[in-house]
């Protein structure tokens, strides 16, 4: 199964995440099939970057975004 989540990056204290297309098996911070943008919670308002285009063609062959992935994706339209 595939799914689109956060990949976090960034040092100690300071998370950065990128929004990554993986296999569901794959370990969190593990290999990815694509980059679909990122999203940065420290800066304010939010940080959040993502090529819709490329999100909406992984929506529709069937991957399944996270929770907070799909909170994302509804405040940027995605959704």
């Amino acid at each position: 199964m595939v799914k689109i989540r956060l990949k976090r990056m960034g040092a100690n204290k300071k998370p950065f995440y990128r929004i990554v297309v993986a296999d569901s098996r794959s370990p969190r911070d593990g290999r990815f099939i694509e980059e679909l943008g990122y999203f940065d919670p420290l800066k304010e308002p939010n940080d959040i970057k993502v090529d819709e285009e490329k999100a909406k063609k992984w929506l529709s062959t069937g991957a399944q975004p996270t929770e907070r992935v799909k909170s994302l994706f509804k405040q940027v339209g995605v959704l």
